[in-house]
């Protein structure tokens, strides 16, 4: 992929203006992400959507979490037009579409911190070496009930299982889900009630990296529109309920070459993997504890990420134990060009766009070193004891947010990855969330200790 530029398509400019007329839009959402991946909009009357394609929208953005400082806090946005949609739950007589924005600077350049140029930049390196990544999330999430005021209560909607049918509740809340992503341009495949009690998965199609960024943070939003019409709340929470399995985005991923062929095959491996396929699986496993800040961003990621819940904690990999870090999946015979590698450890609180962009940079950094992929381990890692770990070479993740920011700062690929202005705004963001949380007395806290000491 190349890095955008400012000029458009005249048919697609062409084909959206007709789509804003025939729909009767009457707004549009300029729409961004800041560094922790919060959406952002910019609302146009329609009326000035040409002139926004044409010169673009300044903003401030000295307000932007991890964006600029005041003294320097002009920016304008470059609508991508391939985004266009409409929003399913703002029609009326108020249709309002959303388009997602490139972040400029105002001497012309692409403003580095903008996190889907992050992931842009990092994609230009890897098809400068022939590839094209591919991405497919799957984004778990809860549904709760609110209370008569309208608050959140901290109550699952159903007490269903994983795959239940009679028990599940909001089989139909996630119909309509459906129905709202497809109308937004997402091509939905599955959709399906989790392990956990009010837990949830809706999986879409599997597209290039910045694509799939694109319609994981749409699908963030887009769930708790529609969970809010029915007076419910989504949460992407990575552990919102203690004792019971936490919120995963476990991240599908493959490299094809820019003749459309998938570069992790090779039918004659046991395992059916390339070299390319196992040196970009080296990468993410050596440069794992560095990429954790950015694939599991929160200090609650850190109760997730524990034994015994089917969250990945030990630094492998492997075909069938769905303990290990990264997963060979399984594909049907005739089906090579489906092989691919999950990577298990990303929770949906992340910034999809900054989590890609390590990702692809730490299995890039694997290839150009050519680093070996150590034994796969299909044993259940959880009933290892120490002892075992060690002779088997098996480190951990951090076990905390502070940890896992230490291993950033130690990790220059990962630090590269984000480039200079996001690495720095990006820590002392999590630096600030990790000191609240650590100098904060919690009622776990209270209850324990307040009587006894």
């Amino acid at each position: 992929m190349t890095l955008p530029m400012t000029a458009h398509d005249p048919a697609l400019v062409a084909h959206v203006l007709k789509r804003v007329e025939q729909e009767r839009v009457r707004f549009i959402n300029l729409q961004f992400t800041d560094v922790v991946g919060m959406v952002k909009s910019v609302t146009i009357p329609v009326e000035q959507l040409e002139d926004c394609i044409e010169h673009g929208k300044w903003f401030d953005g000295s307000s932007i979490e991890g964006f600029a400082r005041i003294a320097e806090s002009d920016m304008y946005l470059m609508p991508d037009l391939t985004t266009f949609a409409i929003l399913p739950w703002e029609r009326g007589p108020n249709t309002t579409a959303r388009i997602i924005c490139w972040v400029y600077n105002p001497n012309g350049e692409l403003f580095q911190g903008d996190p889907r140029a992050v992931l842009a930049r990092v994609m230009a390196e890897a098809r400068e070496m022939g590839f094209i990544y591919n991405t497919g999330p799957e984004l778990e999430f809860f549904l709760f009930k609110r209370d008569g005021s309208g608050r959140i209560a901290p109550l699952p909607h159903d007490q269903a299982g994983y795959f239940d049918f009679s028990t599940d509740l909001a089989s139909h809340v996630r119909k309509e889900m459906i129905n709202a992503l497809q109308a937004m341009g997402i091509r939905v495949e599955t959709a399906h009630h989790e392990v956990a009690a009010g837990q949830h998965e809706i999986d879409f199609e599997y597209a290039d990296a910045l694509r799939s960024a694109d319609q994981a943070v749409t699908l963030r939003y887009t769930l708790k529109a529609i969970a809010q019409q029915h007076g419910l709340h989504a949460t992407f929470m990575p552990k919102p309920i203690y004792g019971i399995n936490g919120s995963g985005m476990h991240v599908h991923q493959s490299l094809f070459t820019l003749d459309g062929e998938n570069a992790f095959v090779d039918p004659n491996d046991e395992y059916g993997l390339s070299d390319i396929a196992k040196h970009f699986i080296a990468g993410q496993l050596y440069h794992a504890r560095g990429m954790c800040a950015v694939l599991a961003p929160l200090v609650n990621s850190y109760k997730r990420l524990v034994p015994g819940y089917e969250a990945p904690v030990y630094i492998s990999w492997a075909r069938v134990n769905r303990s290990a870090l990264i997963r060979v999946p399984r594909v049907s015979p005739g089906k090579l060009k489906a092989t691919r590698v999950e990577l298990r450890c990303p929770d949906p609180s992340c910034n999809p766009y900054l989590a890609f962009a390590v990702m692809l940079k730490c299995g890039l950094d694997g290839i150009k070193r050519r680093l070996p992929v150590p034994e796969p381990v299909e044993e259940n890692l959880y009933t290892f004891e120490a002892d075992d770990l060690a002779k088997r070479k098996i480190a951990t993740l951090p076990g905390s947010l502070g940890e896992a920011l230490a291993e950033l700062e130690r990790d220059e690929v990962v630090q590269e990855a984000l480039g200079p202005h996001v690495y720095e705004r990006f820590l002392e963001a999590k630096r600030m969330e990790w000191d609240s949380y650590r100098t904060y007395v919690s009622p776990w806290e209270l209850e324990r200790y307040l009587e006894e000491f």
